[in-house]
């Protein structure tokens, strides 16, 4: 098979896909010129992660495409309807990962409540005085522990997130629209326990969580949290939003901010993406990162892993 891995692939995956004989090409081709580019070298299957978005118009131009795997969770940036109508095979990593995305949440709560954005932000420019009225402003710091973190969608990463918050001592409440009651199987140091945690209406959580941290696929172009779910939150509770760019009305979140509903939030995907507006870049009340919830060694070399297994089998299944 000819791959064409257009936003990139881990070095062990490219290396057990060659080793199988697979002919896999690097090479970052251009929204508008990748339907040519794919039939010009014969392109089977198409890798992608966020920044490709594999559209009708590009599918439908490349009678000889076979697969599309999406390094990651999601799946927003392929067009599903018509990959089915033109019998291609769409295919993901779900739990590569999923232990990536839940660190990168913790390190934004830690980042949130001890105000490590804004002390990065400022402190290079510091002098002396400066200093002394930074140390002041961050100095008001929230300790995780005793806090109550809410995770809306229960998959993959919300379980590994709910984990990290219970091993910081946080109190945990889930919703989730498919499960009643999940168990997590938590390791700790080798010994493995076992801890139930109840599912509730995503008002519940709302109503009582200090934190909420979303953990859901993109809704149709609906918001999952508008002005009406923030103004049921808790005064001064904080939100965080490492899923996608669109569940969070960033209008409504800003508004929220600057008048005090809310006391933060955490952001690495956003609506506008990869432009993101001004008044979310510059509010000092957000944590930021660039979409890079998956962005570890570990996590890459297990996504390139996956999709060289996935592709391995699947060949083989064709020649059989």
């Amino acid at each position: 098979m000819r791959v064409l891995a257009n936003d990139g692939i881990s070095g062990s995956g490219y290396t057990k896909l060659v080793d199988h004989g697979f002919y896999v090409v690097q090479d970052k081709i251009e929204q508008d010129n990748l339907a040519e580019f794919i039939n010009k070298e014969n392109i089977e299957v198409l890798l992608v992660r966020s920044a490709t978005k594999v559209t009708r118009e590009i599918m439908s131009k490349c009678p000889g495409l076979k697969y599309v795997g999406r390094g990651g969770v999601g799946l927003d940036n392929v067009d599903l309807a018509a990959a089915k109508e033109l019998n291609i095979e769409v295919f993901n990593t779900p739990a590569a990962s999923s232990q990536a995305v839940a660190e990168l949440v913790i390190g934004h709560l830690i980042t949130m409540t001890r105000s490590l954005h804004t002390s990065n932000r400022l402190m290079p420019d510091s002098d002396a005085n400066t200093f002394k009225k930074l140390k002041k402003t961050c100095s008001k710091g929230i300790e995780l522990r005793g806090k109550t973190l809410g995770i809306i969608g229960l998959g993959r990463i919300g379980r590994n997130t709910a984990m990290y918050a219970l091993g910081m001592g946080m109190q945990v409440i889930a919703s989730d629209r498919s499960k009643e009651r999940v168990t997590l199987d938590i390791e700790v140091g080798g010994v493995n326990i076992n801890y139930d945690l109840d599912i509730f209406p995503k008002s519940e959580v709302y109503k009582q969580a200090d934190f909420i941290s979303l953990h859901v696929p993109a809704q149709d172009g609906a918001y999952l949290i508008g002005k009406e779910e923030m103004n049921k939150m808790k005064d001064g509770a904080f939100l965080i939003n490492l899923s996608r760019g669109g569940l969070v009305d960033e209008i409504a979140l800003i508004d929220a901010l600057n008048s005090g509903k809310l006391a933060g939030a955490a952001l690495d995907v956003f609506e506008t993406e990869p432009v993101v507006r001004k008044e979310i870049l510059q509010n000092e009340k957000i944590s930021l990162s660039p979409h890079t919830g998956a962005g570890t060694f570990e996590a890459q070399d297990r996504i390139g892993i996956e999709i060289a297994d996935f592709l391995i089998k699947a060949y083989a299944y064709e020649k059989a």
